[in-house]
């Protein structure tokens, strides 16, 4: 996480992050724990984050207007891009059928760890810092018009 200057108080969230639940079935003799509840968490720490940018950016949109704008923000492709962006694909932890099926690069699986990473930083850190994150990461993508409604 050098690249983005983040700094985990706790490591085992941030691997946590990046496990996929195939690379936990065939590592059992590990005591590791894949990403899916992080990505529930993180998805509603991600939904909140946007509408309150959301909210605060465009004080005359119509509240219809800001569930679009959120809708296409926070759906699979541009979480996708987001993680391919970061090169959050490179550090996912695959099974090796996953990894010889190309997950490392399936829209899906990138859309989960930018979520469960979002949530792992969160428990981490607080909101503070995911908004941080968000404000350097894909808010300025909002403000520039990249998700049209």
């Amino acid at each position: 996480m050098q690249q983005l200057d983040i700094q985990f108080t706790n490591r085992k969230l941030l691997i946590q992050a990046f496990t996929h639940s195939s690379y936990v079935n065939e590592h059992r003799i590990y005591s590791c724990q894949d990403n899916e509840r992080l990505e529930f968490l993180g998805d509603a720490v991600l939904e909140l984050s946007v509408s309150q940018f959301l909210f605060k950016q465009f004080k005359t949109m119509s509240e219809g207007d800001m569930t679009k704008l959120r809708a296409s923000i926070v759906c699979e492709p541009s979480l996708a891009a987001f993680a391919e962006e970061l090169q959050f694909g490179e550090l996912v932890l695959l099974g090796k059928g996953e990894e010889m099926t190309g997950g490392r690069a399936r829209p899906a699986l990138l859309a989960d760890v930018f979520e469960a990473f979002i949530g792992a930083l969160y428990l981490d850190q607080g909101l503070d810092t995911v908004l941080d994150f968000l404000n350097k990461t894909i808010y300025p993508k909002i403000n520039d018009g990249a998700f049209l409604i």
